[in-house]
């Protein structure tokens, strides 16, 4: 019986969630990519530091005002155009190779890539990984692996 209790209320929560509104944004938070611009050409791994203005940086699971953490979106239609179109920007951020989540607080990666093009973007996510309200999301950018 504990064990459908548990199952339930772990059922009801992942799917408030998956419809939650995502946290107010602040006025004039912004992110970006610091060391990677629009048609760079790089090699594997590639290296990417996140830059944020406007706010903080805090954990996954941590609420507080004004912080969120880092989601990077590889190879994908820009946020908000994807698959379920601007309903994916009031429900939790994917975990898979093209939504790569930084949950940890983390505001660098390496990533490995083929060789090719590819696109970035940066989206950021509040304590239950949705985005906030506005969202604060980088413009996507190409860049060439050589």
């Amino acid at each position: 019986m504990k064990t459908l209790l548990a199952t339930l209320l772990f059922t009801i929560t992942a799917a408030g969630a998956a419809f939650a509104q995502g946290t107010p944004s602040p006025d004039g938070a912004r992110v970006y990519f610091v060391n990677l611009s629009d048609g760079d050409t790089v090699s594997s791994p590639v290296k990417v530091i996140f830059g944020l203005s406007g706010m903080g940086i805090a954990p996954a699971g941590i609420a507080l005002n004004n912080t969120g953490h880092h989601h990077l979106l590889v190879d994908r239609a820009p946020m908000g155009e994807g698959d379920n179109g601007a309903a994916e920007l009031s429900v939790f951020i994917p975990a898979d190779d093209a939504h790569r989540h930084f949950g940890g607080g983390q505001t660098e990666t390496t990533v490995e890539l083929p060789t090719g093009t590819h696109t970035l973007q940066l989206v950021v996510g509040d304590h239950l990984h949705v985005p906030h309200s506005p969202p604060i999301m980088s413009r996507v950018i190409t860049i060439t692996v050589q």
